[in-house]
């Protein structure tokens, strides 16, 4: 169950970065925005998984 949500976490943030990168080229505040608001997302899964700890082990 962690495995699965750590390469949603990685694939959260590689799209993230592309977002990022797409606002860099374009000058787009809005794409710059979602990007940031994509990769809070992607810390916020990993910091409730991490803090849930052994009560994932129950869910699966």
């Amino acid at each position: 169950m962690l495995i699965l949500i750590l390469i949603f976490d990685i694939a959260l943030v590689a799209w993230s970065l592309h977002l990022m990168q797409s606002a860099f080229e374009y000058q787009e505040f809005s794409l710059m925005l979602a990007g940031t608001l994509v990769a809070l997302a992607a810390a916020a899964i990993m910091l409730s998984s991490l803090m849930m700890g052994s009560c994932l082990g129950y869910l699966g």
